[in-house]
């Protein structure tokens, strides 16, 4: 898995270092530090903290290119 965080929209809340503190940690008050390719044991970890993110600064996708975790499109079901 990949993980990419829009650090320009990270506000440093935190969320995620403390859902998934072996791939995000804070240095400092607000510059957060994190694992580009964490381990795929960590893939929950990281899920949930992405989604709690306050201002969805975090992306996760497989290495083989498919998006997981709140990015994915939802489809509109048909009526």
């Amino acid at each position: 898995m990949r993980v990419v965080v829009d650090l320009s929209r990270c506000q440093g809340y935190a969320q995620c270092a403390f859902l998934a503190p072996d791939a995000f940690r804070m240095h400092g008050e607000e510059a957060l530090m994190y694992d580009p390719q964490p381990d795929d044991a960590r893939r929950e970890q990281v899920l949930r903290a992405a989604a709690a993110c306050p201002v969805q600064a975090i992306l996760v996708d497989r290495l083989e290119g498919r998006r997981e975790g709140r990015d994915v499109p939802v489809e509109a079901s048909a009526s």
